[in-house]
């Protein structure tokens, strides 16, 4: 397996999205390659890659903790230094924290996460917002209403920058898997979530 997945769009690219995976999950699980693929039918250029213990897992087969999250910005911002022409960084769940605290160091256009981990699961003290309350570059949150790591109304009650956007995804669990009663598949919430990240992108450009 190569250590970076890019999958291009049938024309000329709007963009390229540098796209980070979560904790648990690699760059080519179900919903990455879901995801990517949503989002490249938009016109977007997506690259993804893997954290250094997620490649060490990918080696040997051995369960790892994440690395630690200076190791982590680092590997990612060597990711971004190798694309050329407007860039966004995005990511699921950790890689989505990743990115939105990197995109404006970089000079990124803007960051997208798809299931942003507001707080962990059960402890919602604990919360991961500091750099969400003043933003250096356009941002979008595209959110599960039913995400354990933060529901609409614990949402509502932060002090983010007003300039930051947020997308809910009805229904949608942590990896955008809606409840059978809603009607909603989770390609369907994939989908969304990659009109809107498209729109974002289309309106950051102007």
């Amino acid at each position: 397996m190569q250590s970076v997945l890019t999958d291009q769009p049938a024309g000329e690219p709007r963009a390229t999205l540098l796209l980070a995976h979560g904790a648990g999950a690699p760059m080519d699980s179900p919903f990455m390659t879901q995801l990517a693929a949503a989002l490249s039918a938009q016109g977007i250029k997506v690259v993804r890659f893997e954290f250094p213990y997620m490649a060490a897992r990918r080696d040997d087969g051995r369960k790892r903790p994440p690395n630690p999250m200076p190791m982590l910005e680092q590997c990612m911002r060597e990711q971004a230094a190798g694309v050329s022409g407007r860039l966004f960084l995005g990511g699921k769940s950790m890689g989505a924290r990743v990115a939105s605290q990197l995109a404006a160091e970089v000079g990124a256009a803007g960051f997208i996460c798809f299931g942003y981990p507001f707080h962990p699961p059960g402890k919602p003290e604990r919360t991961r917002i500091e750099h969400l309350q003043q933003i250096g570059c356009p941002g979008l949150i595209v959110q599960g209403t039913r995400d354990p790591f933060g529901k609409p109304d614990e949402v509502a009650a932060y002090p983010l920058d007003p300039a930051l956007q947020l997308h809910w995804l009805e229904s949608g669990e942590h990896d955008f898997r809606p409840l059978k009663s809603s009607g909603l598949t989770q390609q369907a919430l994939i989908e969304e979530a990659a009109d809107v990240a498209a729109a974002f992108i289309a309106a950051a450009e102007r």
